[in-house]
């Protein structure tokens, strides 16, 4: 359940992170791709399946991305890299029409910034029928594979598409990519099954379902 009508009158650029955001984590796609990692780790530093999962979980936490890690510690080849962790089955994924309706209502620009790559982006968002819905997607190529929550690559993020922070909601499953946001003057907006425990200051807002805190959201009235 989410929480009371937030007011978002003051939007007009409507940011999403992707993965676990635009469709469920219990849909498990995640972690299809993490079990590639893993694969990709234990092979890369012939480490035991254990030992690859406890660092792959460690540069996340140390990097803000598993690549992140392996490109300052191991000199991986991004692409080589993404290439292969995303290439799973994508069955698990499905188009939600609420999700679909109530994001093709806001007013406004609709983006995407992710911390996957251009092709991952594309193939998840049209395997979501959401694809025409946005402007355009910031993926971790255009930041120079410096993930969130970087400064940086919000910072770059905001150049490429001229978005004015204090204007702008901010949609992640994962807080610890809102801090920065929330510091620019983003309205933060914190989803997934677990939001509502959340107590962090930086959260403005939380839900356990996005379409229908889109739904009921108070947005800016169209220009008559």
């Amino acid at each position: 359940m989410s929480q009371p009508a937030a007011d978002l009158r003051h939007i007009d650029t409507w940011l999403f992170d992707l993965d676990n955001t635009l469709y469920p984590p219990e849909a498990e796609f995640m972690s299809l791709i993490e079990g590639r990692m893993t694969h990709f780790v234990a092979r890369q530093t012939g480490m035991s399946k254990a030992d690859a999962y406890a660092l792959q979980k460690r540069y996340l936490n140390e990097h803000g991305t598993t690549l992140a890690g392996l490109i300052a510690n191991h000199g991986v080849d991004p692409e080589a890299f993404l290439d292969e962790v995303h290439d799973v089955s994508m069955a698990s994924l499905v188009p939600d029409p609420a999700l679909r309706a109530a994001i093709a209502a806001l007013p406004g620009r609709r983006l995407v910034f992710t911390n996957g790559d251009k092709r991952h982006a594309e193939r998840v968002l049209a395997k979501l029928q959401l694809d025409d819905l946005f402007e355009a997607t910031f993926h971790i190529a255009l930041a120079d594979y410096i993930p969130k929550p970087h400064p940086q690559t919000f910072a770059r993020m905001i150049q490429a598409h001229d978005v004015d922070p204090a204007t702008t909601a901010f949609f992640e499953d994962s807080a610890r990519n809102l801090p920065p946001a929330a510091d620019l003057g983003m309205t933060t907006v914190l989803v997934g099954p677990h939001a509502l425990e959340s107590d962090h200051a930086f959260v403005n807002h939380r839900t356990a379902d996005l379409a229908s805190f889109l739904r009921e959201a108070r947005v800016k009235e169209p220009a008559a």
